[in-house]
């Protein structure tokens, strides 16, 4: 498996931004074809859900319709460290979020074809 670490959650107001991090140390997925990572949100008594994922190396990324044109992946290969730039937030973004790589193929948005997953980071918007 794959150690990640995530950072940056937080509590803010609704129409402000976070950028969350995903630190992935020695794991240089961008040399494994159709490799993807992603970010996954749950909120309070749901499912997780895939909210954004980048493949290929950062080549390709993918968005659920929801954050289109509010959040934005994005990575450091100097840092193997993947990011998600939220901007925008509204209270239903509330939840925690997850970073999750070693991808298995398929869907990107499916947290079933994910191998690891890092901890989690809160992020809580009010209204």
């Amino acid at each position: 498996q794959v150690q990640l670490v995530e950072s940056g959650g937080g509590s803010v107001q609704a129409g402000e931004s976070l950028r969350l991090s995903c630190a992935a140390p020695g794991y240089i997925y961008k040399f494994y074809a159709n490799a993807c990572m992603g970010w996954f949100h749950q909120a309070p008594g749901k499912e997780r859900e895939g909210v954004a994922g980048i493949c290929t190396g950062g080549r390709s990324t993918f968005y659920v319709d929801s954050v289109k044109g509010r959040f934005t992946i994005s990575q450091d290969n100097a840092k193997n460290t993947v990011y998600l730039q939220m901007n925008s937030l509204k209270p239903e973004d509330t939840g925690t979020y997850y970073c999750a790589a070693d991808f298995r193929g398929g869907r990107w948005y499916d947290p079933g074809k994910y191998n690891s997953w890092g901890q989690g980071t809160q992020v809580t918007v009010s209204s």
